[in-house]
């Protein structure tokens, strides 16, 4: 049998593409709703959520200049 490699975890650069522009603002929607919906029961978590999305509304500012 032959070794087998994958790029698990491999990391693919986002270029200013509409694409990949679309996908981040997508992401930065799905955190900033996940965030609403469990600010009430869990505030930890909430905070995860709204932590990642201003991340990536960085990033979105980011490719948007």
């Amino acid at each position: 049998m032959e070794n087998q490699y994958c790029k698990v975890g491999s990391v693919s650069s986002i270029t200013n593409g509409s694409k990949e522009l679309s996908f981040l603002e997508y992401q930065y929607q799905s955190f900033m709703d996940k965030a609403t919906s469990n600010k009430h029961s869990d505030s930890k978590l909430a905070e995860f959520f709204e932590l990642k999305a201003a991340k990536i509304q960085k990033i979105i500012q980011t490719l948007a200049n």
